[in-house]
């Protein structure tokens, strides 16, 4: 196994694979935007950023298929995608509530 991750990781291109976390920041934020639009009904907001998570999506795996190195960039920019935009929604939660 040690044999096939060393093979693997001489064949990362590391431009891919910042490409690739900052697809995945892009992509879980918008999924997280995609659940706000989806639960406020809203059918055009929901449905567009649906479809360009897909396309997304494929981006991803159309490389890790490759080499299944590129899940630990993929999985780090979801992470970062997903807290961000949350902690956004958040802190303007509390702001309008500060306010009311």
């Amino acid at each position: 196994m040690l044999e096939k991750i060393l093979l693997e990781w001489n064949q990362i291109n590391f431009a891919l694979a910042a490409l690739i976390f900052f697809a995945y920041v892009f992509v879980d934020g918008l999924y997280a935007y995609y659940t706000l639009k989806v639960v406020d009904l809203n059918e055009y907001r929901s449905a567009t950023s649906g479809a360009v998570i897909h396309l997304v999506l494929a981006f991803g795996v159309l490389n890790y298929i490759n080499n299944f190195l590129y899940i630990v960039p993929l999985v780090l920019g979801s992470w970062v995608g997903t807290f961000f935009l949350v902690r956004s929604e958040r802190i303007k939660s509390e702001q309008k509530n500060k306010a009311v």
